[in-house]
């Protein structure tokens, strides 16, 4: 048999169009575990947010059994196809110490930095996914990317700092036109040539970094510090430019499929389900196509809009004018709205899981970690918000398991999230939020 090249592809026809799909990693191009690649190279770690808004109904959420084999309350009853791939943290805290509850900003905004924010427009230090970012994501095309299934640009969980909200792209053809137009460089194209295009805007982006450097001397130190932040985006820019200047390594699993049709602009659950899908696949390629290894999927935002069919209360105003029906322990339509975000979270995951990669999927080389706002938003509960992850980062993590944290900090599974990333950080949060403890139950 004649020796397969890595950038092999299947060519075929589609409805009259000629179609290249890229071989996954076969054996021949693995080492002998098929656990790297068979240069040596280890397969990608990637890290990954999901967060869904409005919390949890503990009574029909929270399992009675912990670790492995536990139980699947009613709201999570639709994570029975993908509890082998995931954990659930239940009873772990975030601390407000002196700072005020803040409707449906507190918790995220913990959990996400590891600060209590003093206002509804504070947002302080950097998320955890700008911060993993900063040490995995610079040698890819986009050091971060994120979606959301509202439609909205402004439904953002991620932050470089209180002034820089990163934007999420929220229309498919738009996200679609970003990862795979005209600036996309193909892995698996048997020939590369440098777009001109770039180098042109390289050679003119040098001569603005070599007059920014000049204009700092002149500057007061406040108007430097700007500046400094300014060269740090251009310096952002100049590394995407070499990016696309250099041959990319050939990624199999890499298949560019149609462009999407868009979606119509709305709130209702069947929609926003539909544009989750379409977002999370277009996901899934970008990162088969090692155009980013840290990506944020936003289900909700925190004052979810979504709404039901034949209900006229959308998500948010329901939490507070629903009442608890004791018998069903729980807010009937709210907690429908809560298993609907369950199921695009089973969505996700198994879309994952069925991504092949190695001798494994994509989740064995990914940690997900996926949180809410609130625990019980009726009440604008923060203690015991529900967490989730999902993958086993390279086999370091143990998966299937549900853990109790006994009122500990939320914030030690963000730390453990760093941790298996690999950066060097001896805690993290503030205050009553700090921990430098793992949670060690997951870690093999």
């Amino acid at each position: 048999m004649s020796k397969l090249s890595r950038r092999r592809v299947l060519k075929g026809m589609l409805n009259g169009s000629a179609v290249t799909i890229a071989l996954p990693f076969l054996n021949c191009f693995l080492n002998e575990n098929g656990t790297a690649l068979a240069s040596g190279a280890p397969l990608p770690l990637r890290f990954g947010t999901w967060s869904w808004g409005l919390g949890m109904s503990e009574a029909i959420f929270v399992p009675k059994k912990t670790g492995a084999n536990f139980d699947l309350p009613l709201e999570i009853a639709s994570l029975r196809p993908v509890q082998k791939h995931i954990n659930l943290f239940t009873n772990y805290h975030v601390f407000k110490d002196a700072a005020p509850n803040l409707c449906h900003h507190s918790g995220w905004v913990i959990l996400r930095s590891g600060i209590a924010p003093m206002t509804a427009e504070n947002r302080p230090g950097e998320t955890i996914d700008v911060t993993v970012a900063n040490k995995i994501g610079n040698n890819t095309r986009f050091r971060s990317l994120s979606a959301t299934a509202t439609g909205d640009v402004r439904d953002s969980f991620s932050y470089e700092n209180g002034n820089s909200v990163n934007a999420p792209e929220w229309s498919p053809l738009r996200f679609y036109q970003r990862l795979f137009g005209g600036d996309f460089q193909n892995p698996n194209a048997a020939t590369f040539t440098p777009d001109p295009r770039v180098m042109v805007r390289k050679s003119s982006l040098s001569s603005v970094l070599e007059e920014t450097r000049s204009l700092s001397k002149e500057l007061g130190t406040d108007d430097r510090a700007r500046l400094d932040q300014y060269f740090t985006g251009l310096r952002d820019l100049e590394r995407r430019f070499d990016l696309q200047l250099t041959k990319p390594e050939p990624r199999e699993a890499c298949i560019v499929t149609d462009r999407p049709q868009d979606l119509p602009s709305g709130l209702d659950a069947d929609l926003v389900a539909r544009r989750h899908r379409m977002m999370t696949d277009l996901m899934l390629m970008a990162v088969a196509c090692d155009q980013t290894r840290v990506f944020n999927m936003f289900y909700a935002s925190a004052f979810s809009a979504t709404t039901k069919p034949g209900y006229d209360k959308p998500h948010h105003t329901a939490t507070h004018e629903e009442a608890v029906v004791a018998a069903e322990q729980c807010q009937p339509n709210v907690s429908w709205y809560t298993r609907r975000a369950m199921e695009e979270w089973a969505y996700y995951v198994q879309a994952m899981a069925n991504f092949k990669e190695g001798d494994g999927n994509l989740l064995d080389n990914a940690f997900i970690y996926a949180t809410t706002d609130q625990s019980f938003a009726k009440i604008h509960g923060i203690e015991g918000i529900p967490m989730f992850s999902a993958g086993r980062a390279g086999g370091r993590v143990r998966t299937g398991l549900h853990i109790d944290g006994g009122a500990s900090p939320g914030c030690r599974l963000g730390y453990t999230a760093m941790r298996l990333m690999g950066l060097d950080v001896p805690s993290w949060g503030d205050k009553s939020n700090q921990t430098a403890a793992e949670i060690s139950e997951i870690l093999v």
